[in-house]
């Protein structure tokens, strides 16, 4: 019998958390705490919306000596971020520029000279992912039209977790699936895409080789001297949490569901074809083959509500959203308005009177307009899905933080018109740490994982109730989310 602890750091958009995990390899049993956690917030400098790496750094290694003062010696540390943002270094590897975040303005426009100048079909045939206006291919773009200053000093650029794992190690690792998100790496061959590059005016000398998931990119010396191996996971959050989603069937689907909620399938080979570039589906790295997937804005709209109006208590915030009447205003919530609006609250108003619908007012009505619209546009990116595959997808596996919403749940179920199994919580906490354990030899496959995670998380299932609510809506809903108000629409389209 062996047992293991495992330290997974897993930052989203607005915190991160250092956790431990225990293994014990004689009935394969994990348990989580939660070591500590930190806000990552945006802040703004010189002109930009910039993310405080070195706060980050600085509670990811608070954490870590929190660890060592109690005497716990991990076996092995990985890190698991959000995708496409870069950091920049120059040659001796000190930080160039400000990390600037996707949701920063400065890529405004950017993606409609790439379709211009290269051709959508083009550009989705050389990578299969996604046109979003953030993609790091337009962020490096605008770094060349608007920071030479910048560029001029760069010698490597690290995805966010390979910046931190370089930070720790002092190695430097460009790892597979957060590199997918880029927007940069093609399709066929599985490296940087030199004439992407090239339009987006970089060296592609900034990039090494991607790096399969589960590769040990160095070590990390504790107070104590002892070194712990740090394993590069699948390092793009959604990567980690696909990979503890326990799906057992072939025709289900997951949602990871979060700040942004990333609805997808698995496939052993990429689906790149006019059906699926019409979709906006994209084609990203997984631990094992493709996440085929769908980005959708997901919970980011009830966050900023939230922060606006001061409300702490979510839970009777969904309580109270629930006896609000369905479908009663509804949005797009992949409109690019969305992404950052100066007020959220004023935006899905605004959105709401420009369509001629009732204007939400009060904190419920507002969620339950949030809440009722996300639903409606699963049930149509499950069709999309299904329609892709060519076999209907009759199960949807929900996990990461969203998937305590009972009623998200449900509505969910109701709109999609199958069966919603909600869980694990901690999706891309047990993705990067199960990926550490296969990296250890404790966990022979991802097959096993999932069976494992399947034993010591168990699932709540939703099933549908009142489908015909959405269906009647289904055609008034479809109206507002017609491609020229998508997030992936740009005028040169």
């Amino acid at each position: 019998m062996s047992m293991r602890n495992i330290v997974a750091i897993d930052l989203g958009a607005s915190s991160g958390r250092v956790m431990l995990a225990q293994w014990t390899s004689a009935n394969q049993r994990i348990t989580l705490r939660e070591v500590c956690r930190f806000a990552n917030q945006r802040v703004r400098r010189t002109g930009y919306d910039c993310w405080d790496l070195d706060s980050l750094e600085q509670a990811i290694r608070a954490g870590l000596a929190q660890l060592d003062d109690e005497g716990i010696v991990p076996d092995s540390i990985g890190i698991d971020t959000w995708g496409v943002d870069l950091v920049l270094l120059d040659a001796n590897g000190d930080r160039v520029g400000e990390t600037v975040s996707y949701r920063d303005s400065r890529t405004d426009g950017v993606m409609a000279q790439a379709i211009n100048e290269l051709g959508k079909a083009a550009i989705y045939q050389r990578t299969g992912i996604q046109f979003l206006p953030f993609n790091t291919l337009y962020q490096l773009r605008a770094l060349h039209q608007q920071q030479p200053g910048w560029q001029a000093q760069v010698k490597h650029a690290l995805m966010i977790p390979d910046y931190l794992h370089y930070r720790l190690t002092g190695n430097m690792n460009w790892e597979y699936t957060n590199a997918t998100t880029t927007q940069l790496l093609n399709i066929d061959t599985g490296e940087w895409d030199r004439e992407l590059l090239a339009w987006a005016g970089i060296d592609a000398d900034w990039f090494g080789k991607p790096t399969a998931p589960g590769n040990t990119v160095g070590n990390w010396v504790n107070a104590s001297g002892k070194k712990i191996p740090v394993v590069a996971v699948a390092t793009h959050d959604t990567a980690s949490a696909v990979l503890a989603t326990p799906l057992m069937q072939d025709d289900a689907a997951y949602l990871s569901s979060g700040t942004w909620s990333l609805m997808g399938i698995e496939s052993l080979q990429p689906c790149v074809n006019r059906t699926s570039l019409d979709a906006n589906i994209t084609n990203e790295g997984g631990a094992e083959g493709y996440r085929v997937l769908k980005n959708i804005m997901g919970l980011w709209l009830l966050q900023r509500v939230c922060s606006e109006l001061h409300i702490s208590d979510l839970c009777a915030l969904i309580d109270e959203a629930k006896n609000e009447s369905a479908c009663r205003a509804l949005i797009n919530p992949n409109h690019t308005r969305f992404i950052n609006p100066a007020s959220m609250v004023q935006e899905i108003q605004d959105a709401c009177a420009e369509q001629h619908m009732p204007i939400p007012q009060s904190p419920a009505e507002l969620a339950r307009t949030i809440f009722d619209s996300l639903a409606l546009l699963y049930r149509q990116v499950i069709g999309e899905l299904g329609n892709l595959r060519g076999t209907a997808i009759r199960q949807l596996h929900v996990v990461g933080g969203g998937s305590q919403n009972p009623l998200l749940n449900q509505l969910c179920a109701d709109a999609c018109e199958m069966p919603v199994l909600a869980g694990p919580i901690e999706a891309s906490t047990l993705g990067n740490v199960g990926c550490q354990l296969m990296a250890l030899g404790e966990l022979r496959d991802v097959a096993e994982l999932r069976r494992c995670i399947d034993k010591n998380f168990p699932l709540e299932t939703f099933a549908p109730q009142n489908a015909s609510i959405f269906a009647a809506h289904q055609a008034r809903f479809a109206a507002l989310s017609q491609p020229a108000k998508e997030l992936a629409y740009d005028k040169a389209d």
